[in-house]
């Protein structure tokens, strides 16, 4: 349970159209199960000699956190005593020095180019271990769905079908094992697990209403594997735990620390992920030839189906829908150079016309 609950963190599957705070497949299936009704039930019909007991255990596990509190105060300061020793060796300085230097070391030799946007970013993690655990949360995944997939034969699979098979030929992963599920659930939700696992939610088909909003949705879930973004944040927990750990030793509460390190670093960080992969996917349709403005029509709707749902965007891992919004309309004429050059004449009428045929096929 522990490994799949870092796999969340790994594989975003965001609850509306993922615009908002990203949640993982297990999150979304215990939000449709309502796992806290049966404990409601219980609790309705306990003894009072069951609430009796039910308090003692509470007073027992109040205690028992009492003194994990001060063990943990014991272990920090035991801690901070031996950074303070190391402090007042002569050599502190110089070794403290050439700490830094190997460190930035390690982290410049791991800098690379993101494909398509070309952003420098740090990653040690290789992307074959991004690979394994893809597999392994697909797994899991198909546990949890594979009852509710619709068949094949299915219009809601075929469109999905279609629309993939158009993009992947501009994405630069035409090699990978590319399926498609579509499951039987209003959900507004869409996410693509590395190795070509495509989950779409039937519900954000009503949301995309037609192929080329459909196409935005894929691309911008497509463009986290052309990005390897799942490797990146693996990277990235690396120094981030490390600089957690350092704050703990100083003093600072280990709770306290985790938050501000996520406030500061981590959400920044996923934020800026998802507005990459909204160019990138945003490229990749227009190249497909489906039309770019698709793109503005979708996050429009996604900003009136998330109001009052969502954290402030500085809290959240994922940009606001408005915010989205502004970004794309600034890449639109880069799409639409890129939809003239590949597609040609198609970016008239005949665009036009493949959305009147896309909507009577659906």
């Amino acid at each position: 349970m522990n490994h799949f609950m870092s796999l969340r963190h790994l594989f975003h599957t965001p609850m509306i159209a993922f615009a908002t705070v990203a949640r993982s497949p297990t999150v979304v299936a215990r939000s449709v199960r309502t796992p806290f009704s049966r404990q409601i039930y219980q609790n309705a019909f306990r003894t009072s000699f069951e609430r009796s007991i039910a308090g003692s255990r509470r007073g027992f596990q109040s205690s028992a956190r009492t003194r994990r509190q001060a063990f943990n105060y014991n272990r920090f300061q035991g801690a901070q005593n031996i950074f303070y020793r190391w402090a007042a060796r002569p050599t502190f300085y110089y070794e403290v020095g050439g700490g830094t230097f190997a460190v930035a070391g390690i982290y410049v030799y791991n800098l690379e180019p993101v494909p398509v946007s070309n952003r420098y970013r740090f990653r040690i993690i290789p992307y074959s271990w991004e690979a394994w655990m893809g597999q392994s949360m697909y797994q899991q995944t198909m546990q949890q769905f594979g009852r509710q997939l619709m068949p094949s034969s299915s219009r809601e699979h075929r469109m999905v079908q279609r629309v993939l098979d158009r993009l992947i030929p501009h994405s630069g992963l035409a090699g990978e094992e590319w399926e498609v599920h579509v499951i039987n659930d209003p959900m507004k939700n869409a996410f693509v697990i590395p190795g070509g696992k495509v989950f779409v939610f039937r519900g954000i088909l009503d949301v995309a209403q037609g192929e080329d909003g459909l196409a935005a949705v894929l691309g911008h879930e497509i463009a986290h594997n052309v990005a390897h973004h799942a490797a990146e944040r693996m990277s990235q927990g690396i120094p981030l735990m490390v600089l957690t750990g350092v704050l703990a030793v100083l003093g600072l509460d280990l709770y306290i620390g985790n938050q501000i390190v996520g406030l500061a670093f981590s959400l920044p960080g996923s934020r800026k992920q998802e507005a990459e992969a909204d160019y990138i996917g945003l490229m990749m349709m227009a190249e497909s030839c489906y039309d770019p403005h698709a793109a503005m029509g979708l996050w429009a709707r996604m900003e009136q189906e998330e109001k009052g749902r969502v954290p402030p965007q500085f809290m959240s891992t994922h940009p606001s829908s408005h915010n989205r919004l502004e970004k794309i309309r600034e890449w639109l004429p880069k799409a639409e150079e890129k939809q003239e050059s590949n597609c040609g004449y198609l970016t008239g009428y005949a665009s036009d016309f493949r959305s009147q045929i896309a909507s009577q096929r659906w």
